[in-house]
C-alpha cells in the first residue's frame, strides 16, 4: 500500500508521534473500508427451479429407501414426520424441535424449495441440521412427486 503526502496530510509533519499514529491508522481503516465496500458485491439472486414431473411409485421406493432411517410419514423421528410437508412453513411442524436456523426461516416447502432442500440442504438453510443430499435431478423430482401426495 503506497502513502502520498497530500495537502490534507502535510500538516501531519508538526504533530506529536502519537497523534500522526492515530491520524494514518484511522486513514488507513477508511480506506479499507472503503476498499472492502468496493469489493463486495450482492449475492446473485437464487433461481427456483421447478423440478421435472417425477413419479410417485418411484418416489414412495426411493423414500422408503432412503429416508425412512430418519423420517416416518407420521411421526416425529429423528427428522420431522412429512404428512402434509407439501405447502407447510418450513421449520413449523408442531412438536419438533428444528435448528434456530431452520425455525426461523421464512419459507414453505413448495416443490422449487424442496428441489434445492434435497440437492443441497445448507445452500437452502445455513446451519440446518440435515446431512443427507440427493445428487439426482430425476430422484429428487420422483421423491417430491410421492411428498406431494401425503396429504
Amino acid at each position: 500500500m503506497r502513502f502520498m503526502c497530500t495537502a490534507s496530510t502535510a500538516w501531519l509533519a508538526g504533530q506529536r508521534p502519537g497523534r500522526v499514529l492515530a491520524v494514518l491508522l484511522l486513514s488507513l481503516s477508511a480506506m479499507g473500508s472503503a476498499q472492502a465496500q468496493a469489493v463486495a458485491k450482492p449475492a446473485a439472486a437464487r433461481e427456483w427451479v421447478t423440478p421435472a414431473t417425477g413419479d410417485v411409485q418411484r418416489g414412495a421406493a426411493l423414500y422408503q429407501a432412503r429416508c425412512t432411517a430418519c423420517h416416518a410419514v407420521d411421526s416425529n423421528r429423528i427428522g420431522p414426520a412429512h404428512r402434509g410437508v407439501m405447502g407447510r412453513r418450513i421449520g413449523s411442524l408442531p412438536g419438533y424441535k428444528y435448528s434456530d436456523e431452520l425455525a426461523a426461516s421464512r419459507l414453505r416447502w413448495t416443490p422449487q424449495t424442496l428441489n434445492v432442500w434435497l440437492e443441497d440442504p445448507e445452500e437452502l438453510v445455513r446451519g440446518q441440521r440435515m446431512g443427507f443430499q440427493v445428487d439426482s435431478a430425476q430422484e429428487r423430482a420422483d421423491l417430491i412427486a410421492y411428498l406431494a401426495t401425503l396429504k
